[in-house]
């Protein structure tokens, strides 16, 4: 889909910015923009977090669902409505639901987070059933559209409809209700639902704002789409940064987001992971993967950013506490500072002790040690962890390793292994 000017495709679209916003404050937080101290003095210029982690439902999700829902004639609502969301989507779904006191049916992966699903049926109370299928949303996705048609439901999808796209582009207003001079914007993308919307309200209010998108480096649909010329199946995803992890972006949002998002940036699950943590541990700000994206992107644009004023755009906050040793090792492993091996101990009394005193440094700590089962009688290679105090310890622990003849393997660098044994 090609358009002539920005006006043209509102009109093209059916989009009315105004008109959205009326209805999505209904139920929607205006959710604050602040600035950060400690992230604009690091990258020298002035950093602002639009905080849609503080939206009554913990993200963005809740403006599209409602927005959708809210516009739909009341005979399509009849026999209720049915989604399908690795958890965001879908608490902003069934809050809506039961604002508007609909029937919902919610599908989710089965490895959605414990505390997204709680946290849905605690949204839409008695209006919301969840059903769990598929370890992906493009898996679970495929199950709730059969779903509606075998029950003559209405589809609500987390971001490839123009009534989600409409609602989406209102936390865009919001930043620029109060910023009329935002110099780079930076956003995650998943679906392309939040990006298609807010980049259209950037590019018809604030069309010298440079916008920039970001996905995890293990789901890069967007990106793919970008290089393709439309948008292509992924064979496989990392599903780690749920609210950004698809296989397939939308035909529209795509079409949307090649036309207004500048460029495209893809960030390392581990990278999100120390961000995630930084953000807990300098700033007291809760995020989920997904909200980690735009913040954890900054490194790479410290020299374009300098000097400019910059919003990112932080998208929820719906991290389970379960899955915060994950988190730390993810990120100890971006960092340089977690190491795992298969050593081959010498058969005899001292060898473990030999290791620990002559190859590890003073900061060095094994966090973990087991035995491989060989046989039913031997005992094979040790799998041990080591954790490394900074990560320039690393090269002089290979070196130890080696001068001490110690037979290794490095897990680390062997995927299948790592999946295997890790």
């Amino acid at each position: 889909m090609v358009f002539e000017s920005t006006t043209q495709r509102l009109q093209e679209l059916g989009i009315d910015f105004m008109a959205a916003l009326e209805r999505v404050r209904k139920v929607a937080t205006k959710t604050p923009i602040t600035y950060n101290r400690n992230l604009s003095k690091k990258y020298q210029c002035e950093i602002f977090l639009k905080r849609e982690d503080l939206q009554i439902v913990r993200s963005y999700k809740l403006r599209g669902a409602y927005n959708m829902l809210s516009t739909l004639p009341p005979e399509l609502l009849i026999n209720g409505a049915v989604t399908a969301s690795a958890g965001n989507h879908a608490q902003g779904f069934a809050y809506s639901c039961n604002k508007m006191k609909i029937k919902g049916v919610v599908f989710m992966p089965v490895i959605t987070s414990k505390q997204k699903i709680k946290q849905t049926r605690m949204f839409g109370e008695d209006a919301v059933e969840i059903q769990l299928v598929g370890d992906t949303f493009d898996d679970c996705a495929i199950a709730a559209r059969a779903y509606t048609q075998q029950h003559k439901m209405t589809f609500i999808p987390p971001f490839e409809n123009i009534r989600i796209i409409e609602g989406q582009a209102t936390v865009g207003l919001e930043i620029i209700e109060e910023m009329n001079d935002v110099e780079v914007l930076i956003l995650p993308v998943g679906g392309g639902g939040l990006a298609s919307g807010v980049g259209l309200a950037f590019k018809t209010f604030s069309p010298a704002t440079h916008i920039i998108g970001v996905e995890p480096e293990g789901a890069p649909s967007m990106k793919e789409a970008f290089k393709a010329g439309h948008p292509v199946l992924l064979p496989k995803i990392d599903p780690f940064v749920d609210g950004a992890a698809v296989k397939r972006v939308g035909d529209l949002t795509y079409s949307i987001c090649s036309s207004v998002i500048d460029e495209i940036e893809l960030v390392p699950e581990g990278k999100i992971c120390s961000t995630i943590l930084k953000l807990y541990n300098e700033e007291a700000i809760v995020v989920e993967p997904a909200g980690a994206l735009s913040i954890a992107a900054l490194d790479h644009y410290a020299d374009f950013i300098k000097g400019k004023k910059v919003v990112c755009i932080v998208s929820g906050s719906n991290n389970d506490i379960d899955r915060m040793p994950e988190i730390k090792e993810r990120s100890l492993q971006f960092e340089g500072l977690k190491h795992y091996f298969l050593i081959n101990f010498a058969q005899r009394p001292g060898a473990l002790k030999e290791f620990v005193n002559n190859v590890l440094g003073p900061h060095d700590d094994i966090t973990r040690f087991e035995y491989t089962q060989k046989t039913n009688k031997t005992s094979g290679p040790a799998i041990v962890g080591i954790e490394l105090h900074q990560s320039k310890d690393y090269q002089n622990l290979i070196e130890n390793m080696h001068f001490n003849q110690v037979d290794f393997k490095e897990i680390n660098k062997d995927d299948t292994l790592y999946g295997y044994l890790i």
